[in-house]
This record gives C-alpha cells, sequence and structure tokens, in this order.
C-alpha cells in the first residue's frame, strides 16, 4: 500500500470515480469539465475508470475527444493535486500520459494521510472477490507480458478492440441488461484496513454509492467503507457526485445536478 501524505495546507479533498468518459456522451464530459475548472478543492483524486475504455496513450494524438480531456486534466493539475487511479476500464493509462496533464499516477490501493485521519483508497475491483470470472480476466491483463503483447499491437487492431467492447454493452443496454457488480468482499476491505492502521476504505467500481459500517477494529475503532458513485448526466435521475473530504474528518456527498 502506498502512501499519500497531504500537506498541511490543504483543506479539502475531492474523490470522483467510474465517469466512463466517450464522445458519445458530451453531457458527462460538460459536467466534468466545469466541475475541474470550478472545483475550491485542494486535490482531486480520481479512483479509477475516468474513461470507459483506453488502449494506449498513442491514441491521444488521434482523437480530439482525448485532446479535450487531457487539456481539462492539464489545467486542473496546474492549479491543485491531480491524482489518477487505474481502474478496470483505464488501466493502461501510461506514465507518458500522466505526467502530460501534470497529473500523478496512484497505486490501488493508496492509504491517504490528511488531517488526523487515514483514508485507504481504491478502485474496488479487486475487492470483488466473488466476481470469480472477472477475477480470472484481472489477473491475465494486469500482467506485464499481457500489457507488453497488447500495446505491441498496432493502434488500429487495439481501436477494433475496444469497438468491440462498447458494442458488447451497447448491445447489453438494448436488451435492457444492467450490468451488475459483484459487491465488495467484507473480510478483504476489514484486513485491508488494518494492514493500512486506516478508519475508512473508499472505492468505487460497484456503482452502488453508499457508507457501509464494518466490523470494529480489535482495538475497538470503527472501520467505514464508503462507495463512490459512477457519472451519468444523461441518465434519470442523472448521477455526478463529488465526495469531499475535509481536514476535520468530516465528509459531503456533493452532486452537481
Amino acid at each position: 500500500m502506498s502512501p499519500l501524505q497531504a500537506p498541511a495546507s490543504w483543506r479539502t479533498v475531492d474523490l470522483i470515480s467510474d465517469l466512463h468518459l466517450q464522445a458519445s456522451e458530451p453531457s458527462t464530459f460538460g459536467v466534468w469539465q466545469r466541475y475541474m475548472d470550478q472545483t475550491p478543492a485542494d486535490a482531486v483524486l480520481i479512483l479509477g475508470d475516468l474513461f470507459e475504455v483506453w488502449v494506449g496513450d498513442d491514441a491521444v494524438a488521434e482523437s480530439p475527444f482525448l485532446q479535450s480531456c487531457a487539456t481539462v486534466l492539464h489545467s486542473a493539475g496546474q492549479r491543485l493535486y491531480l491524482g489518477l487511479m487505474h481502474g478496470n476500464r483505464d488501466f493502461l493509462i501510461g506514465e507518458s500520459f500522466v505526467q502530460d496533464c501534470h497529473a500523478h499516477l496512484l497505486a490501488d490501493p493508496t492509504a491517504l494521510f490528511f488531517g488526523a485521519s487515514t483514508w485507504l483508497l481504491s478502485h474496488g475491483d479487486a475487492l470483488c472477490l466473488a466476481d470469480l470470472d472477472y477475477q480470472a480476466f484481472r489477473s491475465q491483463v494486469r500482467s506485464p507480458q499481457w500489457r507488453s503483447d497488447f500495446l505491441n499491437q498496432s493502434l488500429s487492431e487495439r481501436q477494433a478492440v475496444a469497438r468491440g467492447i462498447r458494442n458488447q454493452s451497447e448491445a447489453r443496454k438494448r436488451r435492457g441488461a444492467a450490468q451488475v457488480y459483484a459487491d465488495a468482499d467484507t473480510t478483504m476491505c476489514h484486513n485491508w484496513l488494518t494492514q493500512a492502521n486506516a478508519q475508512t476504505l473508499i472505492h468505487g467500481h460497484t456503482h452502488q454509492p453508499a457508507d457501509h459500517l464494518l466490523a470494529s477494529h480489535a482495538t475497538g475503532q470503527p472501520l467505514a467503507r464508503w462507495v463512490l458513485s459512477d457519472w451519468d448526466a444523461d441518465a434519470r435521475p442523472a448521477r455526478a457526485q463529488v465526495l469531499r473530504l475535509f481536514e476535520n474528518g468530516q465528509h459531503q456527498r456533493l452532486n452537481l445536478i
């Protein structure tokens, strides 16, 4: 678990995840752009799946939409601390893109030391142990060999794979089959928090925003798991929520629309 020590000057930290940005959904991009331009937070930490799919950093040069996203990130990264964590859709984001955006790549999980509290941050997919098929797939695609083999393909070949993924997703939507995610494993969450000596685990991925109480630590300290919302400005009701942490340990969920 990698540490992130908040400077004493930080007063608020914003956390978002699962925006699944894509050119075909400009409304969500617009809400995100306005938020990134206007947030008063000292840091914005994006806990995975900022993008619907990522086939390699070299795709940016050929995509006006990705260039627009990079411009938003670059502008924000110049005035606040910007952290990017890999998700299950955009785990191929590379150091070159992160550096170009004046951002920082966050390990999964990351322990955030902010004020008097320790917060454990994760995308959340590694915690969903009941999804056996996905965990096997995750182990395969996160290996250095698979990454190397995939990124060594031509950009057009990688984009074809991405189109196939999007077509499958759209077909499920047309059939009315909403994506159902396995929930985070409670024992694993508790173990992670104990190892990090943290009070609260914050993650996305499951698209089931809620605050969960967990069994207390052996010291009697209460533990919690907070799940971030996904974003979809075209949904009814629309979803675009920020979790804001304050230096005094309080938190607030902000609905942008």
